[in-house]
């Protein structure tokens, strides 16, 4: 298994993206009415604002642009080490929302409006319910992300230090989306911030595991 992974990538994440869908889509028809409510205070204070949509949409147009770069472009290591934990990740929310099914009741009745905005925030709340969002998939995938550009060797340098900073502004963006649409408690995008730096921290662990050790060359006196 692990080796025709490694020899075919797109296959992988095909196979993996077919899964996906399968498992969403299942848990999206199959819980209706969540067991658990999710919501705080802290909810109640951030506007509802239609102009989130952007960066909410942005979203998947950021992972595919990614994951195709990192494959053709970065080191093979380094795509495996933002696939690996990026899907893990996502396994894991959508086994929780299996587990104990969750959803919000934060959505405004009514969008108001019939500019693009307006009629593409009615059409997100029509296809994607307010089940299964904890933890938030849009927050970890984007604080992942993030991360993969922060260390990727393809980035590195002053001169590539804008590539950094566009990946941290559309990381907040996206993270701030989902709260501003109402599609996510703060508490979701917690969850979901906390297991991208928990896998992080993991993976960052196995990798020094796995590090061959430092061979020691006798000094010529």
């Amino acid at each position: 298994m692990y080796r025709w992974c490694s020899r075919h990538p797109v296959r992988f994440m095909l196979c993996y993206g077919w899964f996906y869908l399968c498992f969403f889509f299942l848990l999206e028809n199959g819980v209706t009415v969540p067991d658990l409510v999710l919501h705080c205070r802290l909810d109640d204070r951030i506007p509802f604002c239609k102009y989130a949509i952007v960066p909410y949409y942005l979203w998947f147009a950021w992972i595919l642009f990614t994951l195709v770069y990192f494959l053709l472009r970065a080191p093979r290591a380094e795509f495996w080490r933002l696939c690996l934990p990026l899907f893990a990740g996502m396994t894991i929310s959508l086994l929780f929302c299996a587990v104990v099914p969750n959803g919000i009741y934060l959505r405004p009745r009514y969008v108001p409006g019939n500019d693009i905005f307006a009629v593409l925030v009615r059409g997100l709340y029509r296809t994607d319910t307010a089940t299964n969002v904890f933890p938030s998939i849009h927050v970890f995938n984007s604080v992942t992300l993030d991360m993969a550009y922060q260390r990727s060797s393809c980035f590195a340098g002053r001169r590539r230090r804008l590539v950094r900073w566009g990946a941290h502004i559309l990381d907040v963006s996206i993270i701030l989306s989902t709260l501003l649409l109402k599609q996510h408690s703060v508490l979701d995008a917690t969850a979901g911030l906390i297991l991208a730096v928990a896998l992080e921290v993991i993976a960052v662990h196995l990798d020094r595991e796995r590090a061959p050790e430092r061979e020691r060359v006798p000094r010529l006196l």
